[in-house]
């Protein structure tokens, strides 16, 4: 997938769970990669941001920490 897309789609998770209620929209945006997403996207979003995340939303960069390696 194209880097773009991939920053397109993970920005629109994070918009979704930034206007929900809570202190955990960081989790939830994890758990929703984690949930959805095959494992080279993921792998590809966690390569993106150790590379500087050019283009993330914040929250995706929150959420970062709690979305799964793949294996």
């Amino acid at each position: 997938m194209s880097p773009e897309k991939m920053v397109m789609m993970a920005n629109q998770i994070a918009k979704f769970f930034s206007s929900q209620p809570g202190e955990d929209q960081a989790e939830k945006v994890a758990a929703h990669i984690n949930d959805f997403w095959e494992p080279r996207m993921r792998a590809q979003l966690l390569d993106h941001a150790k590379a500087g995340g050019e283009g993330l939303d914040p929250l995706v960069v929150s959420a970062i920490g709690h979305v799964r390696e793949p294996a």
